[in-house]
């Protein structure tokens, strides 16, 4: 069974941040709220956890997945970004934008897009997920928690501990989420462009798209 942490949205309390850390870094999956969804996520070197989510989200290989991290200067760490996808991710964030990057050798190979080489970022500005990225210290591996066979992400925290009660380690409750994707914006490319329209607008690229 899941532990259950009812956290503020607006004031998440420290103390129970902390707990949800230390069930991160003991190897746990969690359910937490961002900007557009409810999502599952683990530490980034729990290669077990990583494998967890991949069996409860029915992932193969070729999924995307994303790191959340609390600024710039994580996100440096973490991705290969220029001049231009520097100053468009400090324009737009945070935010509900996925960022496709280079990863750097920081990042596990079995975290990249296998053939592309590539990691989505996000810098959230949900409170919850903010807090919980600058206190771990460590971006936070992570993943929409849309279920099988289900097209759309849950939405309300007591359907998800009655689906996923025994497959987590923690549920977070942050209030009902309408599920509404990020946006996705690929810079790897000579000029960043935006690949999927969604929550978060950047009317700087919207032309291009």
């Amino acid at each position: 069974m899941a532990h259950y942490l009812e956290i503020h949205p607006q004031n998440p309390q420290l103390r129970l941040i902390h707990r949800a850390i230390e069930i991160i870094r003991n190897g746990g999956v969690i359910v937490y709220p961002t900007d557009s969804a409810y999502a599952l996520a683990c530490n980034l070197d729990d290669k077990h956890a990583l494998d967890r989510i991949r069996r409860i989200r029915q992932l193969d290989d070729n999924h995307n997945f994303t790191l959340v991290c609390k600024d710039l200067a994580q996100v440096s760490s973490f991705s290969k970004i220029g001049n231009e996808a520097f100053r468009l991710i400090k324009s737009l964030t945070p935010d509900a934008f996925t960022f496709i990057l280079e990863a750097t050798k920081e990042v596990p190979r079995r975290l990249q897009h296998p053939k592309k080489k590539t990691i989505g970022i996000c810098i959230p500005k949900n409170s919850i997920a903010q807090k919980l990225v600058e206190e771990l210290g460590e971006p936070l591996f992570t993943t929409t928690l849309i279920l099988p066979p289900d097209k759309t992400a849950l939405s309300e925290p007591y359907e998800i501990k009655q689906r996923l009660d025994d497959l987590v380690d923690l549920i977070i409750d942050g209030g009902e989420i309408e599920y509404q994707p990020t946006t996705i914006i690929d810079c790897t490319g000579s000029a960043c462009e935006i690949v999927r329209q969604g929550k978060g607008i950047a009317a700087m690229l919207e032309g291009d798209s």
